[in-house]
C-alpha cells in the first residue's frame, strides 16, 4: 500500500508540475499538452475542477503511504511485544543455585 500510495503522489504531482510548465499561455479556452501532446482543451472551470481531482489523488497517495507505515509500526511493536512475552515466560537458561 505505501508503494500504490508513493506511486499516486508521485504521479500526481508530475502531472501537474509537467501541466504547468507546459501551459503557460492563458486565454478564455486553454489546450492542455503534456510533453508535446495535446491533451484537451479546458475553460476556466474545467482546469479548476481537473485540479481538485489532481489535489484528491494527491491527498489519497499521501493517506495511502501513511496509513501503511502506521499499519506497519503497530504490527512491528505487536510482534516485539509478543516475542518479548514469549521470553519471560520461557526463559533460555535455566540457573539453579545450591544452598539458598
Amino acid at each position: 500500500m505505501a508503494l500504490f500510495g508513493l506511486l499516486l503522489f508521485v504521479v500526481a504531482g508530475a502531472f501537474v508540475g509537467l501541466s504547468i510548465a507546459s501551459n503557460l499561455v492563458g486565454g478564455p479556452s486553454y489546450s492542455v499538452t503534456i510533453l508535446g501532446n495535446h491533451i484537451a482543451n479546458l475553460n476556466g472551470l474545467g482546469i479548476f475542477l481537473a485540479g481538485i481531482a489532481l489535489t484528491l489523488i494527491f491527498g489519497l497517495g499521501i493517506a495511502l503511504m501513511t496509513g501503511s507505515l502506521t499499519r506497519s509500526r503497530h504490527r512491528r511493536q505487536a510482534a516485539r511485544a509478543a516475542q518479548a512475552d514469549a521470553q519471560s515466560e520461557h526463559p533460555k537458561h535455566h540457573r539453579f543455585r545450591f544452598g539458598h
